[in-house]
């Protein structure tokens, strides 16, 4: 394309002039209630997304996971890759967001599914985590396209299931299928700030504690024993002495905020005694003594850690209660599991993105750690692409929050800083005079 514009002012503008166009798109995936759990539109917005990305010359195919966790003909794990060849052999540059949503809660002032938009921000949930991020990255991929057709190498967009629930239904099932075999740089756009580049993430242990106990009539307690007292010996014994010694832990990974710089345990569900009701029954519980209780277990550790070390710190609690409390019997089961992961500060896709950042927005960017996992986890350990980070619009501490929201001018940044990343990588020759 002949020009005397610099193709990196081109790009600047055409990312200017699809403001408009940016937030409708984001506005439209916020719409499409992508919830998980269950799973709820998968397919629509995948088919949606497809619509869009082959009005701009890019190829689709649909990936259902079958088999994994959640799939079902109700709830089936629907992916979406989208890729765009350029006109000579070079490098695959690959975003990747997902598109589910974690449940609304309670406390909003917005519609979680309107898109509303209000004072420069558009609120909804999944707004920053991480439907602002994908859209960024469709404008970035087609403004660069549209300025440079005859790029070198391959864009790939996708959109991946089950993030929010470990992502065994989108990345990790990509990567089982070799889906990242000829990638060679991966952003994902989780919503780490323009200003950041995000290297890794914490390491994650999920467990299952259940206690046992004998069932008997509640209004004679002593004929039976109470699963639910068991567990909530566990619990003391957690405040106690768990809690304790994994805030003294401490990490050198820049994990943000600062709160997360050391280890944490969180109580991610209990249940005890009957099972709940149908929610159309109005009637009371019976009279019981609980013989089971469970507990499940969010543990998230530090690179200085090993899982093993993780699963040992819980069995030394419970074999202690089995040692001093009578009649204390348990069951530990572990959900899943990931260790840490941390790119390189010096990975290609760093300096690329680091030089981008400062292009666009005139600073050094701050490298940082997640303090939850994200699907990097997936293709690092499955996919063995370690030139991976996550980068993208949108406010951390908002992420699962009501009002959730993601800033228009940060979306239009993140999208520049990523078209910038495309010409670096894909069109390095000096523009034409």
């Amino acid at each position: 394309m002949k020009t005397d514009v610099p193709l990196q002012s081109r790009l600047s503008d055409r990312i200017d002039a699809a403001r408009d166009d940016l937030v409708a798109l984001t506005q439209d995936l916020i719409r499409i209630p992508t919830l998980n759990p269950p799973g709820d539109n998968y397919l629509e917005i995948c088919e949606f997304l497809a619509r869009r990305l082959k009005g701009t010359g890019f190829e689709v195919d649909f990936i259902r996971a079958t088999g994994t966790p959640g799939d079902s003909e109700r709830y089936p794990r629907w992916n979406l890759i989208a890729r765009r060849e350029g006109t000579q052999a070079g490098q695959c540059v690959h975003f990747n967001s997902h598109t589910d949503v974690v449940e609304v809660g309670a406390g909003w002032t917005k519609d979680p599914f309107g898109g509303e938009v209000e004072d420069g921000k558009v609120y909804g949930r999944g707004a920053c985590d991480m439907k602002g991020g994908l859209a960024a990255s469709i404008i970035a991929a087609e403004a660069f396209v549209a300025e440079h057709p005859d790029f070198a190498g391959s864009i790939e967009i996708s959109a991946t299931t089950d993030e929010e629930t470990g992502g065994f239904g989108g990345v990790a099932y990509l990567a089982e299928e070799g889906r990242y075999a000829h990638v060679d740089h991966v952003i994902i756009p989780e919503p780490l700030q323009k200003d950041r580049i995000c290297l890794g993430h914490r390491g994650v242990w999920w467990g299952e504690i259940e206690t046992h106990g004998e069932i008997a009539h509640g209004s004679m307690p002593f004929l039976g024993d109470c699963a639910v007292r068991h567990m909530g010996a566990v619990l003391s014994e957690m405040e106690e002495k768990l809690f304790p010694a994994l805030a003294e832990k401490r990490t050198a990974m820049p994990v943000v905020p600062e709160g997360a710089r050391q280890s944490t345990l969180n109580i991610n569900s209990f249940h005890g005694g009957l099972d709940e009701p149908d929610a159309d029954f109005t009637g009371w519980p019976s009279a019981c003594v609980p013989d089971s209780a469970r507990m499940v277990i969010d543990r998230r550790y530090l690179m200085e850690e090993t899982r093993d070390e993780v699963v040992g710190e819980i069995e030394a609690v419970l074999n202690h209660l089995s040692e001093t409390r009578p009649n204390f019997r348990y069951d530990l089961r572990e959900l899943w599991s990931v260790s840490p992961t941390m790119t390189d500060e010096d990975a290609p896709v760093v300096t690329t993105v680091s030089k981008a950042i400062r292009e666009v927005l005139g600073k050094d960017p701050e490298f940082v750690v997640s303090p939850g996992t994200y699907d990097q986890k997936h293709i690092d350990r499955i996919g063995k692409l370690k030139n991976c980070i996550a980068y993208g619009p949108g406010l951390l501490e908002l992420a699962h929050k009501p009002d959730e929201y993601v800033g228009i001018d940060d979306m239009i940044h993140s999208a520049k800083v990523m078209g910038l990343v495309l010409i670096d990588l894909l069109a390095p020759a000096p523009n034409p005079e």
